[in-house]
């Protein structure tokens, strides 16, 4: 059964809620409640009239969006709302943190924008979709059997039927609607003197505004065609103003937003006995969720009732404020060296180059937890620790077993402080991650689902638009000292699961890999890398010239204008317009992607002109344009990204903020991108990649006597393969099949994807594999035996014995094809991760060591990039270089290669 996601228009739920109910509804303080009193009947209505999986509270954020950008009076001349409707406002959207629910909202887009962007990952996941809402803008989503409206006041379902019924459209003609309609309040203008009848009949005679436009002469009658002529901008703005984004964000996770059932009015009982709820204090007396514990109580003529909160917590623990010198010094006095000790930070943003440490926590016994403020800036503050005070508190804490959740993010400020580097102990996200490498890893999670315990959210503790600074000390001591200890106690808790579940040895591997990893990635994070803003800034103009004449081919090859980055109107361009032959149409249009468009080349020449249109528009808006924003904002004119060490299950490292991972190489301009990082005066950058690392790792493991020998023999891998595969004299021309094949089954590529790979036929495909199979009999055989090895044990194993858990048990026939080709990809991939930690770890602390003019700057899978002083460029670049291949001792040897250059672009 599909799961369904129920998203509410959380403001134009109140705003119809406000004035549905009689509006002379108050407390006997005179406060207004209308619209509170709808918002308890709504909650108390979610189970039984809106069961759901998912529940999310869209909301406008402050401020322009990108509406005020394409026009500026957009909504301009919208009247202030009642005070009476305002002052109730921001109680109701903070009853939703407190009863345990989350709101979703992004500065320069509307809640409308939310609601599309989450409705569209949920139908691609397969989900239902509820939209709690009468607004009219939200039609042009409606999708039967897949996504629907509900008014909540005349609990009514809102479907394709009844928006036919309503305007006399389809959902998916609303947009072109609402363009020729405009909506005076909102101040989009729309086509002076076209109306809802005139609308209906030109939307249903030529379905779109631009078809409408496309056949203007035949228009009638004149009087019409006219206004269409004379407001034919405002039309097109219009459309612009209407349409909802459903792209801006590409991932969304569902399970942050799970709806509970458990009663979500226990947080807020003392407000509903101030606000005079009475309805709903009845049904909860009467429902005993209130064990009545104390009577004969009254404030504002309601029985006051304490409740018991009837849920498993975690024991009592202590939570203390150190804001005296003497004080914090006693406290650490009784710490000793052996001691383990949980540290945490507390900060004004995320970003370790612009913002600054707050305050630390720390807790030593897993029963009391400390917090230490520094920085707190708010009226009437008391005094603090001062900056000496803590610096030396913090070296005495990390002369300790420090251990944290995420301690990279903490090592980020704290090194900054001091301007000194720190050893940890350990990271109980790092335990978390080894533990289950698929699992959710942030704290309040592991503490919900291995302690039984949730933490005091960041919402409740940080007022929006402000940062923890404006936190009072007493509440921040509370958020943050529990952060302290629940790290220490979820520590404990791991190291104890490794040991009783025979997997102590990953202790190990986490001592003597991970946890130095981690200080690796700190420090390359750290050193950034240079950019060069002259080199991009030109790369940029000469990106946007490519685009502009992309534009003009594919509008010749088309016959006609239509909006690129429209899969709706590209779709109808090149299957209806230029008929070439296409999938099933859905009702969301054509499918454009680039697996379609891939097996058009050949078909029509715009098929090329559209595919590098798409791949300089990637470059131009994901990576040349931040980049550059980046590089200008930087202090030191150098790139820092974020490494994540825990991203994958297989171990390999990603990268954000931004991703240097992903730039791509397929084209000249995807390589041409490398050349705006480079090396500063008198450096040099060097790259020391590895050479197929993933075959020769085959060969180690399977142990293959082809495979082996010609790695012995430093063959050319993909040539003998060719050899194998077709013979002597056309190996040569097939080496680029062959080392297709290499990799490809490697990452269980099948017969299909080989196939469209190559471009031949399934049956070609399937000799291919058939052959290579019986030429490397040793390979299948391990695949095979992986496998099955992944079925009786339920993991598989890396290289240094990390695993990763695959429950077949459980699991779909589709989704055990997946775990088949999964436990392959994770022997190969999470073993070359293992491989390059080990050699990053080494290097490092040879750099640090004997302090060489040397900086380790990124990591791109198996490849390596250092900035190197120039006359030591080469030396160093063949010394680490010779320890990346004697990392390891395999059957076979491991090669890098070194390339060195002025900048990256260079390096290949």
């Amino acid at each position: 059964m599909s799961k369904t996601v129920t998203i509410i228009d959380t403001f134009g739920f109140f705003f119809r809620s406000f004035y549905a109910l009689p509006q002379h509804l108050s407390n006997k303080e005179g406060f207004p409640t209308g619209l509170l009193t709808g918002f308890v009947n709504f909650i108390s209505s979610l189970q039984k009239e809106h069961s759901s999986d998912y529940l999310v509270f869209a909301i406008d954020s402050k401020g322009d969006t990108f509406r005020n950008e394409i026009d500026p009076n957009y909504k301009a001349n919208r009247s202030a709302p009642p005070h009476e409707l305002t002052l109730q406002l921001p109680v109701a959207i903070e009853w939703i943190d407190k009863m345990g629910f989350r709101t979703l909202g992004m500065t320069g887009y509307e809640a409308d924008d939310m609601i599309a962007t989450v409705a569209s990952i949920a139908v691609k996941k397969g989900y239902n979709v509820k939209i709690v809402s009468h607004d009219k803008d939200l039609y042009q989503l409606i999708d039967d059997d897949k996504v629907v409206l509900v008014d909540a006041i005349k609990r009514k379902t809102i479907n394709e039927a009844e928006c036919m019924q309503k305007y006399g459209v389809t959902p998916g003609q609303f947009i072109d609607f609402q363009s020729l309609l405009g909506d005076s309040a909102d101040n989009i203008p729309g086509v002076k003197g076209i109306g809802k009848v005139t609308a209906q009949k030109l939307i249903s005679t030529y379905k779109t505004l631009e078809n409408i436009y496309e056949n203007i002469d035949d228009v009638t009658p004149a009087g019409v065609q006219k206004k269409l002529i004379e407001n034919k901008e405002n039309a097109f703005m219009s459309k612009r103003l209407v349409t909802l984004r459903k792209d801006v964000f590409d991932e969304f996770d569902f399970d942050e937003y799970e709806m509970h059932y458990e009663n979500p009015f226990i947080p807020i009982y003392d407000e509903l006995v101030h606000y005079e709820m009475n309805a709903i204090l009845r049904s909860l007396h009467a429902k005993g969720v209130m064990e009545e514990q104390k009577t004969g109580t009254t404030k504002n003529g309601v029985e006051v009732v304490y409740e018991t909160i009837k849920e498993p917590k975690l024991e009592d623990f202590k939570t203390t404020l150190i804001t005296n010198a003497e004080a914090l010094k006693s406290v650490l006095a009784a710490l000793k060296t052996e001691d383990t000790v949980a540290f945490d930070t507390e900060t004004t943003g995320l970003d370790p180059y612009k913002d600054t440490l707050v305050g630390f926590s720390f807790c030593f016994d897993a029963k009391q937890a400390f917090y230490v403020p520094l920085a707190h800036s708010y009226l009437g503050v008391p005094r603090q620790i001062d900056a000496e005070d803590a610096k030396e508190a913090i070296k005495k804490i990390f002369a300790c077993r420090v251990v944290g959740h995420n301690i990279k993010f903490d090592l980020h400020f704290v090194t900054k402080f001091l301007r000194e580097d720190l050893d940890i102990y350990g990271d109980s996200m790092i335990l978390a991650w080894l533990h289950d490498p698929e699992g959710k890893l942030s704290l309040d999670h592991l503490s919900k689902t291995m302690l039984n315990h949730t933490m005091i959210s960041f919402k409740d503790t940080v007022k929006k638009g402000e940062t923890f600074a404006s936190v009072e000390v007493e509440d921040a001591c509370r958020y943050a000292a529990e952060d302290a200890l629940i790290t220490l106690r979820l520590y404990n808790l791991l190291v104890q699961k490794f040991k009783h579940n025979s997997t102590e040895y990953l202790l190990e591997e986490a001592s003597n890999v991970e946890y130095p990893f981690i200080s690796t990635l700190l420090r390359m994070e750290q050193n950034g890398i240079t950019v060069d803003d002259g080199f991009l800034t030109l790369f940029l103009q000469e990106v946007k010239l490519r685009l502009a004449s992309l534009t003009k081919d594919i509008y010749a090859a088309a016959g006609c204008e239509f909006n690129l980055n429209s899969p709706q109107q590209l779709g109808t361009v090149l299957f209806e317009t230029l008929g070439l032959p296409s999938g099933k149409k859905t009702k969301t249009g054509y499918s454009t992607d680039e697996k379609v468009l891939s097996a058009l080349i050949g078909e029509h020449e715009i098929i090329r002109y559209i595919l590098d249109y798409r791949e300089v528009h990637k470059l131009y808006s994901t990576y040349i344009e931040p980049l550059l924003k980046l590089s200008q904002e930087s202090a030191d004119g150098r790139v820092h990204t974020s490494f994540v060490q825990t991203g994958t299950a297989t171990g390999r490292l990603s990268s954000k903020n931004p991703n240097l991972q992903n730039i791509p190489v397929r084209s000249d301009l995807g390589v041409k991108i490398r050349r705006g990082f480079t090396a500063p005066k008198g450096k040099k950058l060097v790259g020391i990649d590895y050479s197929q690392i993933e075959l020769r790792l085959l060969a180690h493991f399977s142990e293959d006597e082809v495979l082996v020998d010609a790695f012995k023999e430093d063959k050319d891998i993909h040539l003998q393969t060719a050899i194998v595969l077709f013979g002597e004299e056309e190996a040569a021309g097939k080496r680029n099949i062959a080392k297709t094949v290499n990799f490809g089954l490697l990452y269980g590529m099948g017969q299909k994807k080989l196939s469209d790979t190559l471009n031949i036929s399934t049956k070609e495909a399937k000799d291919i594999i058939t052959k290579y199979f019986e030429k490397f009999h040793n390979v299948k055989e391990y695949f095979n035996y992986i496998i099955e090895e992944s079925k009786e044990k339920g993991y598989v194993e890396t290289l240094l014995r990390r695993r990763r858990y695959f429950d077949y048990a459980k699991a779909t026939p589709m989704l055990k094809a997946a775990y088949e080709r999964e436990s392959v990809n994770t022997k190969f991939q999470g073993s070359v991760s293992d491989l390059i930690k080990l050699s990053m770890n080494k290097i490092d602390e040879i750099i640090r060591a004997e302090d060489l003019g040397a900086k380790m700057l990124l990591q791109i899978h198996d490849e390596l990039i250092f900035e190197i002083d120039e006359d030591a460029a080469e030396e160093l670049g063949l010394r680490f270089k010779k320890i990346m291949e004697e990392i390891y001792e395999l059957k076979i040897p491991l090669k890098a290669s070194l390339n060195i250059g002025d900048n990256w672009g260079e390096l290949k």
